[in-house]
């Protein structure tokens, strides 16, 4: 069993992030989606990195190539579980990428807008790379950090997995200072792909928590797609290097089961 209660291997028929991030064309060219209550943080508000992949999927379905390659997002205000509509537009379409960028609105309002290339990772290049992924113990071995936790409010968690080799101290009310975090992430009931990976980079827990801080807001994300993901647990590394003026950033990477790194991302937040 995950640690939501869901079992990773049990899911039959669509997944809800499927369902929850799809969206319908209309007569007057814009995009219909319901935002989904099955994807929220603690606020209550559904996840950034969910909205991100919703706009993100209905801009690759009018651009029709197959990887984003980079996505960013800015977040104008928070989202609501309901309505919403989105509005694309094509940049520019090249020989080997395309450009658009995507208003996702509700109530009249934009909530997101983002801009997104995409096109294909090409098998036959050079592959370089100066760092590793995270040294983790198997995630058979590691804990459920969320054993005994109370966290109903963040339908999130129903989706998402995580093992960790040790539980971190502000999970139990005792901070330590350390704002780089290790751990196994999945989707639960399903395996990860390039659709996925724009939510998987927000689905970790802000490290300013382990500083005390009682969370924080994202104000722009950008996630660059590097590999499409084996099946399997993703091992995932958070970094935070720098917190001043009431902001932080958020490093995050993520490596799949044959520790390929499959996507970066650099988030710019604000302290709750």
């Amino acid at each position: 069993m995950s640690i939501t209660g869901i079992d990773a291997g049990s899911h039959t028929g669509p997944h809800p992030f499927d369902v929850d991030t799809r969206t319908h064309k209309g007569g007057d060219g814009q995009r219909s989606a319901t935002v989904s209550d099955r994807w929220t943080v603690l606020t209550g508000n559904p996840n950034g990195g969910y909205l991100l992949a919703m706009a993100v999927n209905a801009l690759r379905e009018d651009i029709g190539r197959p990887i984003p390659l980079v996505a960013s997002g800015f977040f104008l205000r928070p989202a609501s579980p309901g309505p919403a509509t989105l509005a694309t537009e094509v940049v520019r379409e090249g020989r080997r990428t395309a450009t658009g960028q995507v208003h996702l609105a509700q109530g009249g309002k934009e909530v997101v807008r983002a801009t997104a290339t995409f096109g294909d990772l090409g098998a036959d290049t050079v592959t370089h790379t100066a760092a590793a992924a995270p040294d983790l113990p198997p995630p058979e071995t590691c804990e459920d950090p969320l054993a005994g936790l109370d966290m109903s409010a963040l339908t999130m968690l129903n989706q998402v997995e995580y093992r960790t080799p040790k539980r971190p101290g502000w999970m139990d009310g005792a901070p330590e200072g350390r704002t780089e975090w290790e751990f196994w992430m999945r989707l639960a009931g399903r395996d990860a792909d390039v659709a996925a990976l724009p939510m998987l980079v927000d689905a970790g827990p802000p490290v300013v928590l382990d500083l005390g801080e009682a969370g924080s807001s994202t104000v722009e994300l950008t996630v660059h797609v590097r590999a499409r993901p084996a099946p399997g647990w993703l091992a995932c590394r958070a970094v935070t290097r720098h917190v001043s003026g009431g902001f932080h950033e958020e490093d995050f990477e993520i490596w799949d089961s044959t520790r390929t790194l499959v996507a970066q991302s650099r988030q710019f937040a604000i302290l709750a």
